[in-house]
């Protein structure tokens, strides 16, 4: 089990090195990422590397028993790049240029960056290659958090030819872009310009193709660097580190090219859902990885620095959400930072070793708590977490679907997925995330939240798993255009008509503070938010009408069979009690069961692997609880055997039971 945090020793004298690598000793580190943001001091200027002090850290860190993630140090270009070459900088849609003075200012698609980023990896790599040290390579670091876009005129020959190569010919961009729409239709390739600030809306398959561009140039960054460590090391595996469910990335790409998946993890302490959200990151992360275990690559220990309002975690949360990552398929559980920063714009981000003496940090002591436990966990590492359940999710219907003018903007992707994912959640039913297009014939219960934008092989995809015994829910506004964001023909949604068996008569968008009423045919009531529809069916029962409205008495919710399977309509947002029902009606329907019994606010989470079985109770609740268990065991936590009956947990407790002497 990985245990540590971003080291940055290059921010501190030598000789508080060796202290650094005491403490990491007393608190149980084994792995630190190494040199994330020390371009500057690797290559002060421009071919003239330093390898020397990092050669002392990584000597020093290897005698203390720790391993390093060593980074390839371009996240952030020294300010001799951006002087000798300002054509590096990023250009905003506006056509404001950023200047250095931060992090991460340079153009994705800049021949000068790629190629001093190419040259600085291809230096570390041979010099440290076969230092003992070396466990794994960190590849730029949280890519396009602060650029996830350019549009300047090197980004535009750039965009020009990543369409080309997409669409061959100027015709087949033309249709494919509908630009006798507004007189947009292009004679030449060098006509076409990234979708910079115009009177109103872009063309909105030109934007779609940007962000599909985007993602791609920022990956071929990635690439650069992963292809010159392949040469060198081609047997230490490579990461870069994922921000959970970040939009402008789609991760279901970047994933293929990692040989192990890292995360970034910062839920808001004051928010009442961030627990539900780190577990919904955690299940995408394993998910990305097909199932493989992941790291938690940073968290804070307590405090971040960059909200209006830095609530700091409470006494346990750093555990509890330590150990929830664990459940959901993390073999490592890492930090930002080492040592909290004396200088710099995060020297108020908390770290593991705080300002103050270690003796007075209730922090320090939480995390050497920690690394104990987890060094206590090494009979998990390696198994998984199998789910039956998936949550179908597509960055480029994501992006789709947030395009400017839509029946209505209060339709966003994330709030789609946790109203969907929260529920079972809270009844403890794990979820997979899947990307619409892939083989879903392992899973019973197939969830879309919002699927606008769907190719033929993804739709054909759903439609074949249900037909072959799946239960699916999807809700409305699905399978409305093509990859090309052109409108489906033949009636909403064209292409789940006859799974679903209904037409989608029109929409109808509830304005900001309306809900409408449900009506079920069992007396039941509910209320549906943001959407309503007028539906005409072909087949399809209903189980819920509107109520109340103009559509007073017209389908909200419907059930139909396909082949060996079952597809339910949800017409609008139901409310968080309604939600929960539908849906475990849909598990009763696929035979899906939770992971344990366990009292409200107890989340419990299941790996197996290698003939055992570990189940993780996490107690997000303040006050203590006990809860049902019905196989004896080991607590790894702390080592005391467990016997059916009743667990303890106190407040934000947690238990790993080996189930099974």
């Amino acid at each position: 089990m990985f245990y540590g945090g971003d080291y940055n020793p290059e921010q501190w004298p030598e000789e508080i090195w060796p202290e650094d690598v005491r403490l990491m000793q007393e608190a149980g580190v084994n792995l630190v990422s190494v040199g994330i943001f020390s371009w500057s001091r690797l290559e002060p200027t421009e071919g003239n590397f330093a390898f020397d002090w990092l050669d002392r850290v990584l000597d020093l860190l290897h005698r203390g028993g720790i391993d390093a993630d060593l980074a390839t140090a371009t996240a952030s270009p020294p300010p001799w790049l951006s002087h000798r070459h300002p054509e590096v900088l990023p250009v905003l849609a506006d056509g404001v240029k950023l200047w250095p003075g931060s992090r991460q200012h340079y153009c994705p698609s800049s021949p000068v960056y790629r190629s001093a980023a190419g040259r600085l990896v291809e230096a570390l790599s041979t010099h440290y290659a076969n230092h003992p040290a070396l466990k794994m390579w960190h590849i730029g670091n949280e890519y396009g958090c602060h650029v996830p876009a350019c549009w300047c005129d090197v980004s535009a020959e750039a965009f020009r030819g990543w369409l080309r190569d997409r669409y061959s010919s100027i015709d087949g961009l033309n249709e494919a872009w509908g630009t006798d729409f507004w007189s947009q239709r292009y004679s030449s390739w060098e006509e076409i310009l990234p979708p910079r600030r115009t009177p109103t809306w872009p063309n909105p398959s030109q934007q779609l193709d940007f962000m599909r561009f985007s993602s791609d140039a920022l990956l071929e960054c990635y690439e650069v660097e992963r292809e010159v460590l392949k040469r060198a090391t081609p047997e230490v595996p490579v990461t870069t580190n994922f921000m959970g469910f970040f939009k402008p990335l789609d991760y279901w790409k970047w994933a293929a090219r990692e040989d192990v998946v890292s995360h970034d993890s910062y839920p808001d302490p004051a928010d009442e859902r961030s627990g539900m959200r780190a577990a919904m990151a955690g299940d995408l992360m394993r998910s990305l990885g097909r199932g493989r275990p992941w790291i938690l690559m940073e968290q804070t220990t307590n405090r971040v620095n960059w909200r209006d309002v830095n609530v700091a975690k409470a006494p346990g949360q750093m555990r509890l959400w330590s150990f929830q990552a664990v459940a959901r398929g993390a073999d490592g559980v890492m930090f930002f930072q080492w040592r909290q920063a004396r200088a710099g714009a995060e020297k108020h981000h908390s770290a593991m070793l705080p300002h103050g003496p270690v003796e007075m940090s209730p922090t320090w002591k939480e995390a050497v708590t920690l690394g104990r436990e987890l060094a206590g966990l090494e009979t998990v590492c390696g198994s998984r977490s199998t789910a039956e359940v998936a949550v179908l999710f597509d960055w480029e219907s994501w992006w789709a679907l947030e395009l400017p003018s839509k029946p209505s903007n209060r339709v966003r992707q994330m709030d789609q997925v946790e109203a969907h994912y929260r529920a079972l959640f809270e009844a403890n039913v794990l979820v997979d995330f899947a990307h619409p297009g892939d083989d879903l014939s392992g899973y019973r219960l197939l969830l879309v939240p919002n699927l606008y934008l769907v190719g033929d092989e993804a739709a054909a995809a759903v439609v074949r798993a249900v037909e072959s015994g799946a239960t699916l829910v999807i809700s409305f506004f699905s399978g409305i255009v093509d990859p090309a964001e052109h409108v489906r023909l033949g009636g909403y949604p064209q292409p789940f008509r006859s799974l679903l068996g209904l037409d989608v008569v029109d929409f109808h968008p509830l304005s900001d503070g309306e809900d409408v009423a449900l009506q079920f045919a069992d007396g039941a009531k509910g209320r549906g938010e943001i959407w309503s529809e007028d539906i005409h069916l072909s087949g399809a029962e209903v189980l819920a009408t509107f109520s109340g409205s103009h559509l007073d008495g017209r389908p909200a919710v419907t059930r139909h069979r396909a082949g060996d399977g079952t597809a339910i309509y949800l017409a609008t947002q139901p409310d968080p009690k309604t939600m929960a029902r539908l849906l475990e009606m849909a598990c009763a329907s696929a035979s899906i069961q939770a992971s344990a019994d366990a009292p409200d606010g107890v989340e419990a989470v299941r790996r197996t692997g290698g003939g055992k079985s570990f189940l993780f109770l996490l107690n997000h609740r303040e006050a203590a609880v006990d809860v049902p268990i019905s196989t004896a065991g080991v607590n790894l936590v702390d080592g005391s055997s467990v016997h059916p009956g009743l667990v303890h947990l106190g407040s934000r407790g947690v238990a790993v039971i080996r189930e099974g002497w």
